[in-house]
């Protein structure tokens, strides 16, 4: 008897722990199947004439910016690009932007603003590129810049994460009115493997680093961070893509409507509060017994 139970405490002590939900959502979020921000820019929008340069260094192919129709209205679409296959993935640096991708992205939204065409942004990157060159052009500038111009832009703007959101590489695309997120989606400072690698020391945590981030779409909903939170097919984006599309299609229509609506001035005041207020928390300092006391209470 007293054998039986040692093998069921041996068994109970070896049970693998349940996956997190963060890191069921995480592995979908990086399904090599989800669509990307160009399928989705293709799917919804007509017409896209791309712009090519940063008129300061060259044409970073990780990062695509034209003009577009939406539902017959002219519009300027910005996303970044991952590549299905190895030689674009490293054309394309998985995704990740150097400078000049933000800087072209900053000079389309600047023609957009000139012509008032409202602003899209579609994102699903890690992180801007790390590399060296990527620093000695200025990354992390680049980077600022994009959030300053991008909180003043005198035209609607609405973001889209449809996968990984990563850190202020994703955030550079993501300052505007309305921030939604796909259901299955990411959006955090850090990826869960360097959370845990500075956390724990070990990259292996990822998981439980991902369950500690918070950075899941209800997550970062509750949070403030973004607007709202798009369902998926069931499955994830890539068991129907043509479904994702068209429910990312109705909510941007829905969006860009209510924006329409909306005075510009009120609308940059509306923009500027919704971030100035995001991750804002406040203390109570707690009354002492004595001082209660001494107030005659």
């Amino acid at each position: 008897m007293a054998e039986r139970e040692t093998g069921r405490s041996a068994q109970a002590s070896t049970a693998v722990p349940p996956v997190p939900e963060a890191w069921v959502r995480t592995e979908l979020a990086r399904h090599p199947q989800r669509p990307y921000p160009m399928d989705f820019i293709q799917a919804i929008f007509t017409g896209f004439s791309e712009i090519h340069g940063d008129r300061s260094f060259g044409d970073d192919q990780a990062l695509s910016a034209g003009m577009a129709w939406f539902h017959g209205e002219p519009v300027m679409v910005i996303g970044n690009l991952k590549g299905r296959t190895l030689k674009d993935r490293v054309a394309r640096k998985f995704g990740s932007p150097d400078p000049e991708g933000y800087r072209k992205a900053l000079r389309a939204m600047k023609i957009a603003e000139k012509f008032s065409r409202p602003v899209f942004t579609f994102i699903d990157l890690a992180g801007a590129y790390p590399g060296i060159g990527a620093e000695e052009r200025g990354q992390g500038e680049a980077i600022a810049r994009n959030l300053l111009e991008m909180s003043r832009l005198r035209v609607p703007t609405i973001a889209t994460i449809t996968g990984e959101g990563g850190s202020g590489g994703a955030l550079a695309l993501a300052v505007a009115d309305r921030v939604l997120m796909l259901e299955n989606s990411i959006y955090s400072v850090i990826s869960p493997e360097g959370c845990a690698s500075i956390m724990w020391k070990d990259a292996s945590k990822k998981q439980q680093a991902a369950a500690a981030l918070k950075y899941t779409a209800s997550d970062v909903r509750s949070l403030g961070c973004v607007d709202e939170v798009l369902a998926e097919p069931e499955g994830g984006s890539q068991d129907d893509p043509a479904a994702a599309f068209a429910s990312v299609d109705e909510r941007l229509r829905h969006h860009l409507a209510s924006l329409r609506a909306l005075p510009l001035e009120h609308l940059l005041e509306e923009r500027y509060r919704k971030f100035r207020n995001i991750a804002q928390f406040y203390t109570v300092e707690a009354v002492s017994a004595p001082a209660v006391a001494a107030t005659g209470a």
